[in-house]
């Protein structure tokens, strides 16, 4: 038996409008003179909707922070930095507000709050030793399941790989559809296929279990629901899309991603390619190991004249080639997990340069 005894998040409030109720879940956590610090993707700088609901104390303060780039250990301990020079007390609580490298990012901030050294010191598995402080996430945007994981996607100097523990998921996730309303199109898709994807490599690999099939198997039909009978700008689609994305984020607490997510990884650490659409770029090419599905997924494409980016490594050197492949293969979790113990024996550089080139 593979025992783990992973946590959940033990507090989460959902349905449209649930974010008015901020304010009366975040005031009973807070401690006298220590400020709560918002950490929100800057895309909302100007939405004064958001912006009305968070009601700031004297000390509270709101860092609006760019996600053009996925969120590197860098930028954590320089977040980290700036909170302990400009306060001399921790924070009652770290709220993130956003998608996925948002969410990773209030994550990695709040451990790093209370574990000393860097962020890159602790990217791997079960390297954290202290409790973060309280943390609070509320996606703006459905499909990575970082609101429920136990992990953060961190760029680091050497590795593209999260900071996964058990003191990772947040302390409470407020899950409002209506905060979704205004992502375009293409986005949407790019990031609901994160959560597809999440479900097709965990009910497929060799990790799976009925902890994982249960939640897998709700989140899939899901998708299925929102990407072949949906349209995103209506209020059913936003909040099935919602879910599916927590079910999805909880299929892989007790198994694990695949092939996609491990190439998409090395795509990100060389080319910088945002986490859903280098899922999408790599799944395309997937047929060999995901036939059905990836059927699905170009069927998924076409209705909803999605473009899928082409030809990102056709100017690789061999450098980067080898660069991508380390990364790939370095997350030996994903690939037992999609091809079992013996995987090595099937994947070989040769055979990831082959399927990179593809790209």
């Amino acid at each position: 038996m593979n025992f783990k005894n992973f946590p959940m998040v033990p507090r989460v409030a959902f349905g449209r409008g649930s974010l008015s109720y901020l304010n009366e879940i975040l005031e009973p956590r807070r401690t006298e003179g220590a400020p709560y610090i918002y950490i929100v993707d800057d895309v909302f700088k100007e939405e004064v909707a958001l912006a009305s609901e968070i009601q700031l104390s004297e000390t509270d303060q709101i860092l609006y922070i760019s996600t053009l780039e996925e969120p590197k250990t860098s930028d954590v301990d320089a977040l980290r930095d700036q909170l302990k020079q400009d306060f001399d007390i921790l924070p009652s609580g770290i709220i993130g507000i956003g998608g996925g490298s948002t969410l990773d990012m209030a994550k990695a901030v709040a451990l790093m709050l209370t574990n000393p050294g860097n962020a890159s010191d602790y990217q791997g598995w079960d390297l954290i030793n202290e409790p973060a402080v309280y943390h609070v996430g509320i996606p703006t945007i459905s499909g990575t399941g970082a609101e429920v994981s136990r992990t953060t996607v961190l760029t680091g100097p050497t590795k593209k790989l999260g900071i996964n523990s058990d003191y990772t998921p947040f302390d409470q996730v407020i899950l409002d559809p209506e905060l979704t309303g205004t992502v375009p199109k293409d986005q949407w898709f790019y990031t609901g296929m994160d959560c597809y994807i999440h479900c097709v490599e965990s009910l497929q690999g060799t990790y799976i279990n009925a902890f994982s099939q249960a939640y897998g198997e709700k989140a899939y039909d899901l998708c299925k629901q929102v990407f072949f009978e949906g349209d995103h700008s209506t209020k059913g689609t936003q909040d099935k899309l919602m879910m599916a994305s927590w079910h999805g984020g909880m299929s892989i607490a007790y198994s694990q991603v695949g092939v996609a997510h491990a190439m998409s990884y090395g795509l990100s650490y060389v080319l910088g390619t945002k986490h859903g659409i280098g899922n999408c770029v790599v799944f395309d090419q997937l047929e060999e190991f995901y036939p059905e599905n990836v059927s699905e997924f170009k069927q998924m494409v076409a209705k909803h004249d999605v473009e899928i980016p082409q030809g990102l490594c056709k100017d690789l050197t061999d450098s980067e080639f080898d660069t991508m492949i380390n990364v790939a293969l370095g997350l030996e979790p994903l690939w037992e997990n999609a091809c079992g113990k013996d995987w090595k024996q099937r994947i070989t550089r040769e055979k990831l340069r082959g399927l990179y080139e593809k790209i």
